[in-house]
């Protein structure tokens, strides 16, 4: 991924094809699971294959497609999950969420710790700065790890997140990316929650909803 110190794993997980990270270190053997949305066993057995332990499960967002695999990993692990607070009430609704797909219910997590904007967190000698991005949801943020920027559902290569969902703004949706991530430096890499990855310098070049 970004370092020869980093264990990156990407596995696309859930009916809506989410993009599950996996970031762990080398030096200490823990790692961090980003929006375990689905498939449990296989992201287990990805933390096996690299003798990892879960530190913390930790969300871009509260959507269901992002959820469905938290709980379990929870349990199984004793991992933390964590989750920026304005999102917390979602949950509350997780599974009118998968009713309206017309799927089936997922089982809801518990969130051991909130998070904020600008906190940071480690995972062995590597830093994860928290960058609160609303619009896509009320308490969407993004992950920058050295350079590359785990962004859910806030920004996609050539698009962005959807605003019509509960809490949703497209102002803010567009504030976000323009003040937190497009001020980032053009080589970082875009890890989204879907499709494939980019950089900020081509999506502000070439991202249609920023011409």
């Amino acid at each position: 991924m970004i370092l020869p110190e980093i264990i990156f794993e990407t596995l696309t997980v859930g009916p809506l094809a989410v993009n599950c990270y996996i970031v762990g270190s080398k030096k200490d053997n823990t790692a961090i699971v980003i929006d375990a949305g689905g498939n449990p066993e296989e992201i287990l057995n990805l933390i096996k294959k690299h003798n990892l332990t879960i530190q913390f499960i930790i969300n871009t967002h509260a959507h269901f497609d992002h959820l469905g695999g938290v709980k379990l990993l929870q349990d199984l692990t004793g991992a933390k999950f964590l989750l920026h607070r304005e999102d917390i009430p979602l949950l509350n609704y997780l599974n009118d969420q998968t009713n309206a797909f017309g799927l089936s219910a997922i089982p809801v997590p518990r969130v051991d710790r909130e998070v904020a904007d600008g906190e940071e967190i480690f995972v062995g000698d590597e830093t994860i700065r928290i960058v609160h991005t609303p619009g896509h949801s009320p308490g969407s943020i993004c992950f920058l790890i050295n350079d590359a920027v785990f962004v859910g559902d806030t920004l996609f290569a050539g698009s962005i997140g959807r605003t019509d969902l509960y809490g949703g703004s497209y102002t803010k949706l567009i504030s976000s990316i323009k003040t937190r991530l497009f001020t980032l430096e053009d080589h970082v890499i875009v890890y989204p929650g879907h499709g494939t990855f980019t950089t900020i310098g081509e999506e502000k070049q070439h991202n249609p909803f920023f011409d």
